[in-house]
């Protein structure tokens, strides 16, 4: 039995106001994906640092690109997830493992259990939603 999970207004506050370092999962160059467009407006609009996580593991904004989430020096304060409900489990355990400090599962991203094991351990947990869509809702 797993419990739906809620988006904390709050949390989503907090994460969209202060500057942090993103590792935005499944971020590539394609211009026909969304990851880049929203990656772009956490950089350009809300001045978040962009560490891009694919299989490639590509450069994108002139950030150098990881394979996985270990892979990335340093503190990780938010994994932005842009891989299918099916694989994000893995991507949420590789965070609780490399200590981030939240998971933010976008649009049409969801997975309970995961969630669940995310917030276990300690870290902020967004689903199913956008920062492009719940930014505007902050400032009105």
């Amino acid at each position: 039995m797993s419990a739906t999970h809620h988006n904390d207004p709050e949390v989503i506050r907090q994460l969209l106001s202060t500057p942090a370092r993103w590792a935005v999962v499944g971020l590539t160059n394609n211009p026909r994906r969304v990851a880049p467009s929203i990656a772009w407006f956490l950089k350009n609009e809300l001045g978040m640092e962009i560490l891009p996580v694919s299989l490639t593991g590509e450069a994108v904004f002139g950030q150098p690109g990881y394979r996985r989430l270990a892979d990335i020096p340093g503190k990780i304060d938010v994994v932005d997830c842009f891989v299918n409900s099916q694989k994000v489990g893995e991507i949420i355990d590789q965070a609780i493992e490399v200590g981030a400090r939240a998971i933010w599962m976008q649009l049409g991203v969801i997975d309970h259990e995961a969630a669940r094991r995310a917030t276990l351990a300690g870290l902020d947990v967004v689903m199913d939603t956008c920062p492009k869509i719940e930014y505007p809702k902050l400032v009105l």
